[in-house]
């Protein structure tokens, strides 16, 4: 009988899972369990890490997984490089399935575009005045000694694992998020530059098209490469499709 693993934590995830349990193909559902309260997906889950690509290796073999998705967020790199290793070793068929960046948004052209966090510092530096932070709590180390006392708005779901700099603002909240709203945050904080990561989709984009009305720049730090030679698929659907086939 089929099992498919689904690495997962995202919205496309949790579409996928909910697709494959109405065909009836038996699932579970992985989070890497830095999240405290997420959006569960339906189906089994498991949570937690598996002791790098031996360990998912090991969890394949004793589960009889079939098949595996790496429906992870598009930075999370080194599960991706770990889903690979392991599928590749136990001659298991793995499949991308990642949504469409920002690569296609309309004022793509007008952005800087950048490869690391401490690069879109620098080109936030050159416009001056207040960020808006919203590229996650695991990249504000990059940040923190350089800002220490420049005012900025970060913008989290989680809490910040160490203290932050008191002239920053924290805003703990979770998308998705409307342009009204967005633009009422850019003018309360009187924010000048926005910094953001390529995650794509539709929950967060609402801020770009804020920053657009308010002529407010954006630095978007591009997506890293992921492992190659793995097919890739951009919709929910397009992943049921290929594990039904």
């Amino acid at each position: 009988m089929m099992h498919v693993l689904i690495l997962g934590g995202t919205a496309e995830a949790r579409d996928l899972a909910a697709r494959l349990e109405t065909r009836g193909v038996p699932l579970t559902s992985s989070l890497a369990g830095r999240v405290s309260r997420p959006r569960l997906p339906v189906g089994p889950v498991r949570v937690g890490g598996f002791g790098g690509a031996e360990g998912l290796a090991r969890w394949l073999a004793e589960h009889r997984v079939s098949a595996v998705v790496d429906a992870t967020h598009p930075f999370a790199t080194t599960m991706g490089a770990h889903a690979a290793q392991a599928c590749s070793s136990l001659d298991l068929p793995l499949l991308r399935l990642a949504r469409p960046g920002w690569g296609d948004h309309p004022d793509a052209g007008s952005w800087t575009w950048v490869d690391t966090h401490p690069a879109a510092r620098e080109a936030a530096d050159e416009v001056g005045g207040v960020p808006f932070v919203t590229t996650g709590r695991q990249t504000l180390h990059h940040h923190v000694d350089a800002w220490r006392d420049r005012p900025a708005v970060v913008r989290l779901v989680e809490p910040p694992a160490e203290p932050l700099p008191p002239a920053w603002t924290v805003l703990r909240s979770r998308g998705p998020y409307d342009l009204a709203g967005e633009e009422s945050l850019v003018r309360e904080h009187g924010i000048t530059v926005l910094m953001t990561k390529d995650s794509g989709g539709s929950y967060t984009v609402a801020k770009l098209d804020a920053a657009r009305s308010l002529g407010v720049p954006v630095v978007v730090v591009a997506r890293p490469p992921r492992a190659e030679g793995v097919e890739q698929v951009s919709t929910p659907e397009a992943a049921a499709d290929w594990i039904a086939g």
